[in-house]
């Protein structure tokens, strides 16, 4: 009988704690991404697709196989 009292004293205090963890952590404010964040991702990405076109029209090979 004392065992179970302890066992749920335990369950208790440790739903306690989580509840107080939770709560400690402040939530962020999502940030909505400006006209100009989303042109330099573009831009990033624009970057990486014509390296990756420049690497493979540079390739030494004699048979171009493109990834397209």
């Amino acid at each position: 009988m004392v065992l179970m009292g302890l066992e749920r004293m335990l369950v208790n205090l440790k739903s306690r704690v989580r509840s107080s963890v939770k709560m400690m952590k402040k939530p962020y404010d999502k940030i909505e991404k400006s006209e100009s964040m989303r042109v330099e991702i573009k831009s990033r990405k624009a970057r990486k697709l014509i390296e990756k076109t420049m690497k493979i029209a540079d390739s030494p090979t004699k048979s171009k196989t493109y990834a397209f």
